[in-house]
C-alpha cells in the first residue's frame, strides 16, 4: 500500500487566513489539522487544532489550569471569540519542526514512521511539484488494521 492508495482531497489555508476560519474549517469537517499553504499552493506547515485552541485559550488557563475552573459557564464557553481578528501566522506554532510531506510511492510504513517523527495527524502529499492531498492518521489506521 502506498500514499496514493490512502490520499484524500484536503482542505488548505494561508498564513493569512483568519483563524476563526480555520476552526470552522476543522470543526465542519472534523479534520485533525490543516495543511497551510504558500502562494504557489505548497506546503508549509501542518496547522494542528490544538494549535488554533493554543491562540484562542488564555495563557494564564494553558499555564494553571485550576483557573480556568473559576471562570463562569457563560464566559468559558466563548473562549474561542479570543481568535476574532487573527491569523493563522499568529496560530503557527513557535518552533519549526520536520515538515510532514511525501510522495504518493511512500510506502504506508514511510508515511506512518513521518507522522510519528513529525508529531503530526497528517501528511501532506506532493507530486511534480504540486498538492495533491493528504494521507490522515485517521485513513492509514483504518487500512492498516482492516489488512
Amino acid at each position: 500500500m502506498r500514499a496514493r492508495d490512502l490520499l484524500t482531497a484536503f482542505p488548505t489555508v494561508t498564513l493569512e487566513t483568519p483563524v476563526a476560519e480555520a476552526a470552522r474549517l476543522l470543526a465542519d469537517q472534523g479534520l485533525p489539522g490543516l495543511i497551510v499553504v504558500d502562494g504557489d499552493g505548497l506546503p508549509i506547515s501542518i496547522l494542528p487544532g490544538t494549535q488554533v485552541l493554543r491562540l484562542a485559550v488564555p495563557g494564564y488557563c494553558q499555564d494553571d489550569p485550576a483557573l480556568a475552573r473559576v471562570i463562569d459557564e457563560a464566559h468559558a464557553d466563548v473562549f474561542l471569540r479570543a481568535v476574532a481578528g487573527r491569523t493563522v501566522r499568529e496560530a503557527m506554532p513557535r518552533e519549526r519542526r520536520e515538515l510532514p510531506v511525501t510522495d504518493p510511492d511512500a510506502t504506508v510504513l514511510e508515511v506512518a514512521a513521518l507522522m510519528a517523527r513529525t508529531h503530526s495527524p497528517l501528511a501532506a502529499v506532493v507530486e511534480d511539484g504540486r498538492l495533491v492531498g493528504a494521507v490522515t492518521l485517521r485513513t492509514l489506521l483504518d487500512r492498516v488494521l482492516a489488512a
